[in-house]
């Protein structure tokens, strides 16, 4: 790789208290074949684990923009490529490593390809090396269906652990929304490019190794349970419903959106009854259904600007849908929930992907 003032490649990198993970990152960007011109960049959200001086001591080439406050993934990346200069830019989370051929094997397919396009490659557990995804589908519900069929290139979404995208596609995007500060960002991404009729296609080449749920918290299979918190079940479920009222089209919307929302209801009132801890409707979906009631304004504004440049149609639109619930596969696969510690951790095996 070539550190270069006239990158071809920014590489942005989220970082917030990742010192552990955030190392073999970098040098899993450093050490890339092929004579790439790139750029990195990083910024730290507040991170209080002494990331900041291990970046700058170990990774002087780095450019690291340093917040004073935690702001959240969506705008630490909105900044990033605000201030990258690559004509292409790749996403990564701090917890990824990419494979030795990664950056190589997206911009030779970037290039094939010849339009404006959002790409990633197969996503691998880094501890078991299993796959993870080539990319996903998507439920009714907005909840990501892990893909693995390496001939399907033509996705509902692709992980933000490591979202390529060229740089002009992001900008008429419009980047991630601040309101979503983290989880489901990548989707609401990959349904503005889809709707607006540029492609969301993964490659099964090469690939990235993740720490499931990581930088986050939660997110992963812990004793055949999903291990999750909270707060990242909030964001995750009023973020996937913003999205559902952004970009589904009207006569999908007016199906799934009621039955959506009374499923989970009835969800939320059960578990909580189930378990007697009125903290899981309180701190989850009491607190879902207020956030989108207060987002409404802006969802209706969001709506009618996405939906004025819509260029495909119902059927292309639910061609990336797998129809049966993602929540009820998991349910039947894992059994009833269990709960740890009370709003500490919340081990739900009927939760997103997210």
């Amino acid at each position: 790789m070539k550190i270069n003032r006239e990158p071809i490649i920014s590489v942005c990198i989220a970082n917030y208290n990742g010192m552990e993970v955030i190392g073999p990152c970098l040098e899993s960007v450093f050490s890339q074949e092929g004579d790439i011109p790139i750029e990195v960049i990083v910024h730290d959200d507040a991170s209080t684990d002494g990331s900041i001086d291990f970046i700058q001591q170990h990774y002087p080439s780095v450019r690291l923009i340093p917040s004073r406050i935690n702001v959240g993934f969506c705008t630490g990346n909105n900044r990033m490529v605000r201030e990258s200069s690559g004509k292409y830019i790749l996403l990564l989370n701090n917890d990824a490593v990419l494979h030795h051929d990664a950056l190589k094997t997206l911009l030779s397919n970037a290039d094939e390809l010849g339009t404006f396009s959002i790409l990633s490659l197969p996503q691998y557990n880094i501890q078991t090396k299993d796959l993870i995804d080539i990319g996903s589908l998507l439920d009714p519900f907005i909840n990501a269906v892990p893909n693995k069929n390496p001939t399907r290139y033509h996705v509902g979404m692709v992980s933000g652990a490591c979202l390529w995208i060229p740089r002009d596609l992001w900008n008429e995007l419009g980047g991630f929304p601040a309101k979503f500060e983290y989880l489901a960002e990548d989707a609401y991404l990959c349904f503005k490019a889809r709707l607006w009729g540029y492609p969301v296609r993964t490659i099964p080449k090469s690939g990235f190794d993740h720490w499931m749920g990581n930088s986050l918290g939660g997110g992963k299979i812990e004793q055949d349970k999903l291990s999750t918190t909270y707060l990242r079940r909030f964001h995750s479920e009023s973020n996937k419903i913003s999205i559902m009222a952004i970009f589904f089209p009207t006569f999908l919307l007016g199906i799934v959106m009621p039955l959506h929302l009374l499923l989970f209801t009835m969800e939320g009132i059960l578990l909580s009854l189930l378990k007697c801890d009125y903290a899981i409707w309180r701190n989850i979906y009491s607190k879902t259904l207020i956030e989108v009631w207060q987002r409404r304004t802006w969802l209706r504004k969001e709506r009618i600007v996405v939906q004025k440049k819509r260029r495909i149609g119902l059927i292309k639109f639910c061609s990336i849908i797998s129809w049966y619930p993602y929540k009820l596969k998991m349910f039947l696969s894992h059994g009833l929930p269990f709960l740890g510690k009370r709003g500490v951790l919340l081990l739900i095996t009927i939760n997103s992907f997210y």
